[in-house]
C-alpha cells in the first residue's frame, strides 16, 4: 500500500466536561438574635444545633456577634459546627463589640461585597451581596436585614433593587425585612420585582405571628417551595425561626 493510499487512524474524541449541577438546593434565612434564645440565655451552641438539623446548602444569617469586647466570634463557631464556607459584614458596633450578616455556603463563595443601607440616625443597617461558584454554577445572594421603621425599609429596599438587579445568574435576596404590613410600599416593590411567594410566619418562634423574614428569588420558577422550620430547638434557640427554601433548576 503507498503513502497515498495510507488509511488515516480514526481521531480519537473526547466529551466535554460538564460541571455537576448544583440543583437542587435548599437555602435559608436566619435571624440569630445574637445567639440569645427565646429563654433569654445565649447558647450560639444551640445555633448551631439548629442549623444541622436545617442542613441547607446556603444560610443567610442576621444578628450575628463577630466578636470583640470579649465577645467570641459566633460564626466562628457555626463554621466549625456544619464544615460550611462563611463569609462576614459587620453592620454596627454595641461597644467594642461588632455585629452583622453572615452567609454559609457549602459552595465556594467567590466574591463579597457590603452594601451600606444605613438611613439618617438610625440603627447602621447593611446587606451582604456574595457570589457563590456551585461546580462552576453562578449565583448571587444577598443576604440582608433591614430596619424598624416604614421610610427606612422603603430607602432600603429602594437602595437594594438599584445594585443588585442582574441577568447573568440567579439572584436570591433573603433575610430578615422586618416588614409585616402585607401592603406596605417595600413588599409590593419586591413583589413586583421578583413576583409573588410563599411568605409564613417566623415570629416570635415560640407563637409566630408576623412574616418577618423572606427569601425571593429571580428568576421565580426556580423556587419550588418555602416552609418554616419549627423544631422545638429552633422555638428555644432564637426568637426568630428559619425559613427554608428549596430551589430547583
Amino acid at each position: 500500500m503507498n503513502a497515498a493510499s495510507t488509511l488515516l487512524e480514526p481521531q480519537q474524541v473526547f466529551p466535554l466536561q460538564q460541571h455537576p449541577s448544583p440543583w437542587p438546593l435548599t437555602i435559608a434565612t436566619y435571624n440569630i438574635h445574637g445567639a440569645v434564645g427565646s429563654d433569654g440565655h445565649y447558647a450560639p451552641e444551640r445555633i448551631a444545633s439548629v442549623l444541622r438539623e436545617i442542613n441547607a446548602d446556603i444560610v443567610a444569617l442576621q444578628e450575628v456577634p463577630l466578636g470583640g469586647g470579649h465577645l467570641h466570634n459566633v460564626l466562628d463557631l457555626l463554621q466549625d459546627a456544619t464544615g460550611l464556607d462563611a463569609a462576614a459584614s459587620a453592620t454596627c458596633m454595641v461597644g467594642e463589640r461588632s455585629y452583622g450578616n453572615a452567609i454559609l455556603s457549602r459552595y465556594r463563595i467567590a466574591s463579597t461585597r457590603a452594601i451600606d443601607l444605613s438611613f439618617g440616625s438610625r440603627e447602621p443597617r447593611g446587606a451582604l451581596d456574595a457570589d457563590i461558584q456551585c461546580h462552576g454554577h453562578p449565583l448571587r445572594i444577598i443576604a440582608t436585614h433591614l430596619g424598624l421603621r416604614p421610610a427606612e425599609r422603603r430607602d432600603q429596599i429602594r437602595k437594594l433593587l438599584q445594585v443588585f438587579d442582574t441577568d447573568e445568574m440567579p439572584v436570591i435576596l433573603l433575610g430578615d425585612v422586618n416588614e409585616w404590613f402585607v401592603w406596605g410600599r417595600p413588599l409590593r416593590w419586591l413583589v413586583s420585582h421578583f413576583q409573588a411567594v410563599p411568605a409564613p410566619r417566623t415570629f416570635p418562634s415560640r407563637l409566630p405571628v408576623f412574616a418577618l423574614d423572606r427569601i425571593w428569588i429571580r428568576p421565580r420558577h426556580r423556587l419550588v417551595s418555602v416552609r418554616v422550620h419549627g423544631s422545638a430547638l429552633a422555638r428555644l434557640a432564637s426568637d426568630h425561626l428559619p425559613l427554608v427554601a428549596h430551589i430547583d433548576g
